[in-house]
């Protein structure tokens, strides 16, 4: 007879139960502030997108409609006629000499602006007396209304009796054809723009100085580095970004100009034989003057496209130009052969 002995097993692990793990109840305010938490910045910025999508996007897509169309005004309808509008556009001597006084005006003023804005910004960035007074006084051109600029402008600018060509006489010079000749009438509007335009981008440019931190400027001076030096290889690569943002808006507002050519002389037209005429005047004058909207509409879209492309350009050069500042967003390539 044999008798088998059982053995005793040692019980693992394993062989233990698992607990049931209960579910967690998440209650409706946690849920609530999880949702607070997601959609809270896009309830913040969406008063912004809604009010742009009415006022902005409607109005350029409505423009795009009305561009394929003979538009008829006191219908309110329009006729399908394609492309004609634009070659209408393109084919016109008008436009032509509309771009290039465009051009013209937009580096004469844009140019100089911004490199005249750096300087003041820098001046006011330094340690001098009565900071306010100076910062606000570089703003108050900004704040004249632009046709008061382009009236008084435009008399000091006068060929007989203009305040510029009588100082020019008594120091027996020859008057300037401010009106008659193209380049210098360019030169006199470029110049409402600036007196306009330079103090605001100014005080742009003096807030993104005044953030960038002023040990920089201790170290460098340590080195030995001069107030020029520091200049060129501090300020202008911190500036990179606000320097983008000018030359953008800059660039968009020197294409689209209109109050100053609009109110140099008394007719608006652009000069007897288009001398200061420019893409916003010949819009302005083919929509209200002739009343052909969809001509308009056509020129307006086509202005768009030159702005974006010009914008595009700007932004190219510019960041190709101004190195990153302080080495940020620089990414540095991992060696061959490690691995995370």
């Amino acid at each position: 007879m044999t008798s088998t002995a059982t053995r005793p097993t040692a019980s693992g692990p394993a062989d233990r139960p698992t607990p049931v793990r209960q579910p967690r109840v998440i209650s409706f305010s946690h849920r609530l502030s999880r949702w607070d938490l997601k959609l809270s910045p896009y309830l913040y910025i969406s008063p912004f997108f809604i009010v742009f999508a009415i006022v902005g996007l409607f109005p350029i897509g409505y423009t795009a409609v009305i561009s394929f169309q003979e538009w008829d005004l006191v219908r309110n309808s329009g006729e399908f006629v394609g492309f004609d509008q634009y070659i209408w556009i393109l084919q016109n001597p008008q436009f032509w000499t509309a771009l290039r006084n465009t051009f013209s005006i937009f580096l004469l003023s844009t140019v100089p602006q911004l490199i005249l804005a750096i300087f003041i910004a820098a001046m006011l960035d330094r340690n001098i007396r009565a900071k306010t007074f100076w910062r606000m006084g570089v703003l108050l051109p900004y704040v004249m209304a632009p046709v008061a600029v382009a009236l008084i402008f435009s008399n000091m600018f006068g060929d007989n009796h203009g305040l510029v060509n009588n100082i020019l006489t008594d120091l027996g010079l020859q008057p300037i054809p401010w009106h008659k000749d193209p380049f210098w009438s360019h030169v006199a509007i470029a110049t409402m723009v600036n007196f306009r335009w330079t103090g605001y981008n100014a005080l742009i440019l003096l807030a993104a100085m005044q953030a960038i931190p002023r040990d920089y400027y201790e170290a460098a001076t340590v080195d030995g580095a001069g107030a020029f030096r520091q200049f060129t290889s501090i300020t202008i690569p911190s500036l990179r970004p606000t320097l983008i943002f000018v030359i953008i808006t800059s660039t968009i507002g020197g294409l689209q100009i209109f109050d100053e050519p609009r109110m140099y002389d008394n007719v608006g037209e652009g000069g007897a034989a288009q001398q200061w005429l420019t893409i916003t005047l010949f819009l302005y004058n083919i929509g209200w003057r002739e009343w052909n909207f969809g001509r308009a509409a056509a020129l307006a879209w086509i202005l768009f496209l030159i702005i974006l492309v010009i914008g595009l350009i700007n932004l190219a050069v510019t960041r190709r130009l101004v190195r990153d500042e302080g080495g940020r967003g620089v990414v540095t390539p991992r060696k061959k052969g490690f691995r995370r």
